[in-house]
């Protein structure tokens, strides 16, 4: 399996994923939510599936490194083990990550686990969120952890976690071996109430040392900074993100102003962090976690997803980039140069190179194994999320992870449509952007309403039957989007083929929702279906002056 790169360690390096987390007391539903964006120009999109159960003793498991697919080592199985969907397992445990990299000197080239099968295998083997830290933190500090720098949120019905690790480098212990092997690290639990956030920086800077209902953290690591050179102040002064992953211009623009996006549009205050996000005063650092001014409703947190920092000075739909049409997305690389001064693309929370995203959302007044993994492929700003069931016994076909790959095209599945359809909305993003939204909100605010009438619905089922019954609606509900979206495709396709936009009855609604033929279009009145009407919308008004002054001489009509 492939993963999002590495995170910043200069502008120009791809930094990847987004996690958002919403406490029970600051979501509207009272559910623990954990959002993740795994964005990369290599991963493909696709829902993974491993069955629990019971294993014999002496069996073992091959660990392979996710970003490459590189074969690490064979660790022991576990007797028992837990059913995984996605980044969720049966009991309703989320782990999302984002890569901040950290000091490099600190990757240990020995290791034999990365940062993804420890998500994977922690999945498999925990119940809670505390069981999952110390699973991550065993299988590192045994094996030698063969990732860079790592953000982990970690949350289970009733609680929400941030986990932050690093390697210890390598250091010849005489014998062939690394006597640095294992990881430095510390979590904190996110107060109930509170919202958090991390994307590909470390957040975590001092954390109490006598807390362990609320604080967990490895014992030598204040004192392995001290030896590192990283820190030599008082204990109570260590802040484990400015020893390990001090914060720069690159990594506050191009990462913690995707948090500061996030907590600017759900609490108040936010304002006079605006130049931290901006990579202006980095001596004004943003908390790790903000109360909510209101409580945040599961759509409001789909929607943080889809952010391009509108309405802040980093807008990416208002500058002359923007091109003609106000597309918020900039190809790569992430810097250009222009008479010896370099500039930068912004990196928002919504990208294009985005693999799957999804919204994990855990409730403590339901069955554990009842737990919603709301699932997307592709830019979460033009694709839609559908819920699996965290006990979900098989993957819709559309998700399977062998259904077309990066390199092969498949027409089943959703990973490739939605990019077909995304890929058309970049040439008029203004325009047809908003009519995949309009399918967007209809279906997702649908999807959210049939969740409230779950309980009555599974009743008093046997688990083995609730069971089959969330798996039969994770994939029936997943192929209904997948048929809906093929239908908004030829719809998008028809309506603004060659940089025109047809007349319509109705709008893109009514298209789908009615017969979806050819009279939803307006046609002459001929009855030979050739299109009347037909708007020409050209360019804005920014696009247009800037050609002007660019070309204005030779493109002035002359009277």
């Amino acid at each position: 399996m492939l993963a999002a790169f590495a995170a910043v360690t200069a502008y120009g390096t791809v930094s990847a994923c987004t996690n958002f987390i919403v406490t029970r007391g600051a979501s509207t539903d009272g559910s623990v939510m954990v959002t993740y964006a795994a964005d990369s120009h290599a991963l493909y999109g696709a829902l993974y599936h491993t069955p629990g159960g019971r294993h014999k003793a002496g069996e073992m498991i091959p660990v392979y490194e996710w970003d490459s697919g590189r074969y690490l080592c064979d660790i022991p199985q576990i007797r028992q083990t837990w059913s995984t969907i996605g980044n969720m397992n049966e009991h309703s445990l989320i782990i999302g990550e984002t890569t901040y990299g950290g000091r490099e000197e600190l990757v240990d080239t020995t290791g034999r686990i990365d940062y993804g099968s420890l998500i994977y295998i922690a999945l498999q083997r925990a119940r809670t969120a505390r069981e999952a830290i110390r699973v991550i933190a065993d299988l590192a500090n045994t094996y030698g952890y063969a990732s860079s720098g790592e953000s982990f949120s970690i949350a289970d019905p009733n609680e929400a976690w941030i986990m932050e690790l690093i390697g210890k480098g390598y250091k010849d212990d005489g014998q062939g071996g690394n006597a640095r092997r294992g990881i430095v690290w510390v979590a904190r639990r996110i107060p109930d109430g509170y919202v958090s956030g991390h994307a590909n920086q470390a957040r975590i800077t001092t954390f109490p040392k006598n807390d362990p209902d609320n604080c967990l953290y490895a014992p030598d690591v204040v004192e392995f900074a001290r030896e590192m050179g990283y820190f030599d102040g008082r204990d109570e002064e260590f802040s484990f993100a400015d020893a390990y992953c001090p914060a720069d211009f690159a990594t506050v623009r191009g990462c913690d102003a995707r948090v500061w996006a996030f907590f600017r549009t759900v609490a108040d205050g936010m304002d006079e962090y605006q130049d931290y996000a901006m990579g202006y005063n980095l001596g004004k650092r943003m908390p790790l976690w903000v109360k909510p001014r209101t409580k945040v409703s599961p759509k409001q947190l789909f929607d943080c997803m889809r952010d391009h920092y509108e309405g802040t000075p980093m807008d990416m739909t208002t500058d002359l980039g923007a091109g003609g049409h106000n597309c918020p997305y900039r190809w790569r690389p992430m810097t250009f140069e222009v008479d010896g001064v370099e500039y930068l693309n912004e990196r928002a929370t919504a990208t294009q190179q985005t693999g799957f995203w999804f919204v994990g959302q855990a409730r403590a007044d339901r069955p554990a194994d009842t737990g919603v993994l709301w699932f997307g492929v592709d830019d979460a700003a033009t694709s839609c999320l559908t819920p699996i069931f965290c006990s979900a016994q098989e993957v819709p076909e559309c998700f399977r992870e062998d259904n077309g790959s990066m390199l092969e095209y498949s027409p089943t599945s959703a990973f490739w449509l939605f990019n077909r359809t995304t890929n058309f909305a970049y040439m008029r993003y203004d325009m047809i952007s908003a009519d995949i939204r309009k399918v967007t909100d209809q279906w997702e605010n649908a999807r959210l309403a049939e969740m409230e009438t779950l309980p009555a619905r599974i009743g008093k089922m046997s688990p083995a039957a609730r069971r089959n019954y969330l798996t039969e609606v994770s994939v029936s509900t997943a192929q209904e989007l997948f048929d809906r979206w093929q239908r908004l495709n030829g719809y998008l396709l028809v309506k603004y083929m060659d940089g025109n936009v047809k007349s319509e009855h109705g709008d893109v609604l009514s298209f789908l929702d009615g017969d979806g033929s050819a009279a939803h279009f307006v046609d002459n009145g001929n009855g030979r279906q050739i299109p009347d009407k037909i708007q020409f919308p050209g360019y804005n008004e920014k696009w247009k002056r800037a050609v002007a002054a660019d070309n204005g001489e030779v493109l002035r009509v002359r009277k």
